[in-house]
C-alpha cells in the first residue's frame, strides 16, 4: 500500500482490506491443478470485490493472483481490467 501511495494519486483499497482480504482461488497450486471449474466459481467473491470498487487496473504482487484474473476476467464480463504486477507499475512510475 505505500508503494502504491508513491506511484499513484487515487488507487482504491478492495473491501475488505487487510487481513480480511479474500484468496483470488487461483493460490495454494490451484492455478495449475486442472480443477479450472472449481477455481473460477471460487474467484467469484474476490471478481465481486473488484467490480465493486470500480476499478479498470488491478495491481498484484503475486504470480498466482496475477495468472488468475488474466485467465478469469472474461468469464467475470471484465475483459477491459488491466492485471498488472506491483513491479511493473513501479517501473511505469520510474520511466521519465
Amino acid at each position: 500500500r505505500w508503494i502504491l501511495d508513491q506511484c499513484m494519486e487515487n488507487w482504491v483499497d478492495l473491501y475488505p482490506t487487510c487481513m480480511d482480504q479474500i484468496c483470488c482461488g487461483g493460490g495454494g497450486g490451484a492455478l495449475v491443478t486442472g480443477y479450472d471449474k472449481e477455481r473460477i466459481f471460487y474467484a467469484r467473491k474476490k471478481m465481486d470485490q473488484i467490480k465493486a470498487s470500480g476499478a479498470n487496473m488491478l495491481v498484484v504482487p503475486c504470480h498466482s493472483c496475477h495468472g488468475q484474473f488474466n485467465n478469469i476476467k472474461k468469464e467475470y464480463g471484465m475483459e477491459d481490467l488491466e492485471v498488472k504486477y506491483l513491479w511493473e507499475l513501479v517501473a511505469d512510475c520510474l520511466v521519465l
